[in-house]
């Protein structure tokens, strides 16, 4: 299912209309029905405000395909949160949004950034560059980070990250509690 048809569905569900979404998240309506119709790809900053207005995590947008017993998550089995248009992939390696920690593969292409500003939310993160240059703005404080080099700081801290090489980026990330 598209990230928009899963938008709608919450919506509906939640029976709120488009124009109330709008309210809550300071998003348009007109943005929000070109997200819903998949003509729109939404910021992780925007889709983080739609989904707290809707009461939901970010981590319901993920594709919700064949769920694995036991703790094994295959390559080929991984749920994913794929924005059109986005330049940043997000996969999540952990096997479901239930466990005490959240840890997801991400793919950054360059000139690529998390969100327009910083933002935080709960629990704390540890990330480890696994190939690129990325640049991390913590609470204001700049960090470049290469491969091999990890950080860890407390998510309440707004925060973003930046591909500022000319390659891609790939990062895996630990988030506990889960807040993605």
């Amino acid at each position: 299912m598209l990230l928009g048809d899963t938008l709608r569905r919450i919506r509906e569900n939640t029976n709120m209309n488009i124009k109330q979404l709008a309210d809550e998240t300071g998003l348009t309506s007109s943005h929000l029905s070109q997200i819903e119709r998949n003509l729109a790809s939404p910021s992780v900053s925007a889709l983080r405000k739609i989904a707290e207005a809707l009461g939901v995590s970010i981590s319901t947008f993920f594709e919700q395909e064949d769920e694995e017993s036991g703790v094994v998550v295959h390559k080929n089995k991984r749920k994913k949160l794929q924005l059109p248009d986005s330049l940043i992939d997000y996969q999540l390696l952990s096997p479901d949004f239930t466990r005490a920690v959240q840890l997801l593969l991400t793919t950054i292409k360059p000139g690529a950034h998390s969100n327009e500003e910083p933002m935080g939310h709960g629990g704390d993160e540890c990330a480890v560059v696994l190939g690129g240059r990325i640049q991390f703005i913590v609470g204001g404080e700049e960090f470049l980070l290469e491969d091999g080099d990890s950080i860890y700081y407390n998510a309440r801290i707004p925060h973003k990250f930046v591909n500022i090489g000319d390659s891609e980026v790939t990062i895996i990330s630990a988030i506990s509690p889960p807040g993605f």
